[in-house]
């Protein structure tokens, strides 16, 4: 999984740099390793250059992939994901593969080194989506994830007229890939998985037929106009055939979701890197939940005495923003900022700042999230988006909707600073390519998550009970869905067990609880959020140790921006390959 297509060290990236700007093909890996396989020097820029061809060949098979980085050449080309396209994808990233492995990786510097192991995992990762969890043939999430037309719309890399003829090209390449899901998916499905896909493609005809034309409204050009009308007209017929297609899968749907233990092993051997066993991690799972219950038990002990821990988490949760959410949002980025640079926390690599806006109407299934441009981009903001309440909800659910005053910052925490923004100002700035474009699921949300416990131990909520409470209910819901993967897919857990864990240890509400069970079925890797935050936390208190040595006495706080500094300039590779860079020789555990 690519986060950053949601979720990619000097002198010698200058090369590197040479031959991405130049137009000319480069010449094929295989003769530049082999003319120079006898210098240190030709080694490096025959790596440089497999890495170029690697990367640019990728763009070529995965278009919407090279546009959501900035490449904008690419617009309005989609993917050929039929079962054809789907195998010579396979084929390509083994022979990719296969090329990196005959590499003479002893011949090159350590930064390549790590870069060389990171595009392994890289593209193991991938191969693991297609080929061993057969995801495209398994499920529609994965297709899903292939067509949010996203950066044509709210992305402003390009006048409206330009990101137009994107998104052209794409809704005229609808109805292939409607024919190609249809087509790949093997039935019976799951029951989660029709709910979702109902849910998702019956949504895409309806924000195709209302929003998508408000957005371009402006384009005063009527033949471009026209063109829009046809090829939205496609879209929209494409989306509603594959509606009433997953709903005609209803009467034979079923429960058979799990991945089961070896696939799920090897998921997050594939994906993660990650080689303990899923009962370790499991019992980590469990002792984090202890401790965050224990937490928050402790502060509700003086926030609301003697009443259960829901009720202290429900009138935590009552104490709305009266000005709204978006308006608080902006006041409490510049107070998130001023902190961590105040505790000098980490460093901030720019001036730059996210905007805070309502999230545009085709794009609100989730409460809160973050739209980060790709490295190729220049001069376009990251954009934080939070939903408002759907308005045909009643007035009492949609105040229960928004977030609280506490539960807002917190958010913002997680997804601006320190979080994903900050994050992702160091993974943009990284010298290597692949740590640009590929960030992990577990590196982005493991970062994220740890980062809201970060600012709390650093001081932030130190005189305020509900942000203590919003944190905790926060990381015990992430808890949770470390958990419910777990039971899932590796012991035979219900979905309605789900639920329960969700409104009963992370005190969600029934609602959210439904859907938080669901999604665990067909993203089984929501654990990484618990799993990349303890991953993390492990790997700075082993850091610091180490640091001790040579100053005892010192406290760890002292070591903390350092540590945070090098582990950002990674990129977003798998947390245990940064384990063992950051701790050469380590063998200690992971969590």
């Amino acid at each position: 999984m690519k986060t950053r297509s949601l979720i990619r060290f000097a002198a010698l990236w200058v090369l590197l740099g040479t031959l991405l700007v130049s137009s000319q093909r480069v010449r094929s890996p295989e003769h530049l390793v082999t003319a120079d396989a006898g210098s240190a020097t030709g080694a490096s820029a025959a790596w440089s250059a497999l890495v170029t061809n690697y990367v640019e060949d990728t763009f070529r098979a995965q278009p919407m992939f090279a546009v959501q980085q900035g490449r904008h050449e690419f617009d309005g080309r989609m993917p050929d994901l039929s079962a054809a396209g789907i195998a010579s994808e396979i084929q390509r990233l083994k022979r990719s593969r296969g090329q990196i492995l005959a590499f003479a990786a002893a011949q090159l510097p350590t930064e390549q080194r790590f870069e060389r192991e990171y595009l392994l995992h890289e593209i193991g990762a991938e191969l693991f989506w297609l080929e061993q969890a057969a995801w495209p043939f398994r499920n529609p999430a994965w297709y899903v994830d292939q067509i949010d037309p996203e950066v044509y719309l709210s992305r402003d890399y390009a006048p409206l007229p330009q990101r137009l003829r994107g998104y052209i090209g794409y809704a005229r390449a609808m109805p292939d890939i409607a024919a190609a899901v249809k087509a790949n998916l093997r039935t019976p499905l799951p029951r989660s998985f029709v709910d979702y896909a109902v849910k998702a493609f019956g949504g895409f005809a309806d924000f195709y037929e209302h929003d998508v034309p408000q957005v371009f409204a402006s384009v005063k050009d009527p033949a471009a106009q026209r063109e829009l009308q046809a090829a939205n007209a496609l879209a929209i017929g494409a989306a509603r055939e594959l509606r009433d297609w997953f709903n005609a899968q209803r009467p034979s749907a079923n429960e058979a979701f799990a991945l089961g233990a070896e696939l799920y092993s090897a998921m997050l051997r594939e994906t993660d890197a990650v080689t303990m066993s899923v009962v370790q991690i499991k019992a980590a799972g469990e002792a984090d939940t202890a401790r965050n219950t224990a937490a928050l038990a402790a502060v509700c002990a003086g926030y609301a005495p003697g009443e259960s821990l829901a009720v202290c988490v429900s009138r935590a949760d009552a104490h709305k923003p009266a000005e709204g959410p978006v308006a608080l949002a902006r006041l409490q980025l510049d107070q998130l900022r001023e902190f961590v640079r105040r505790q000098d926390l980490v460093s901030i690599p720019s001036d730059e700042q996210a905007q805070v806006e309502e999230a545009p109407p085709y794009n609100r299934s989730n409460s809160a999230y973050i739209v980060v441009p790709g490295p190729y981009e220049r001069n376009v903001a990251y954009v934080y988006n939070i939903s408002p309440p759907d308005p045909s909800w009643s007035a009492q659910e949609q105040q229960q909707y928004i977030s609280s005053v506490a539960l807002t910052r917190n958010t913002s925490v997680h997804e601006v600073w320190p979080g994903h923004f900050l994050q992702f100002l160091h993974s943009n700035r990284a010298q290597s390519l692949v740590a640009r474009l590929y960030v992990g699921y577990d590196y982005a949300e493991g970062w994220a998550h740890y980062a809201e416990e970060l600012m709390r131990d650093a001081g932030l909520a130190q005189n305020d009970p509900e942000m203590t409470i919003a944190q905790l209910t926060d990381a015990l819901w992430r808890d949770v869905r470390l958990l419910s993967s777990i039971g899932l897919h590796t012991e035979g857990m219900s979905t309605a067990e789900s639920e329960r864990l969700f409104r009963e240890v992370a005190f969600k509400d029934p609602g959210t609880a439904r859907q938080q069970a669901a999604r665990g079925t067909y993203d089984p890797a929501y654990l990484n959020y618990t799993l990349g935050k303890l991953e993390i936390r492990r790997l700075r208190d082993d850091w610091v140790a180490r640091q001790q040595v040579d100053r005892p006495g010192t406290e760890p706080r002292a070591y903390w921006k350092s540590f945070h500094d090098q582990f950002l300039s990674y990129g977003g590779p798998p947390i245990p390959l940064v384990r063992r860079a950051m701790l050469p020789g380590d063998n200690g555990p992971l969590l």
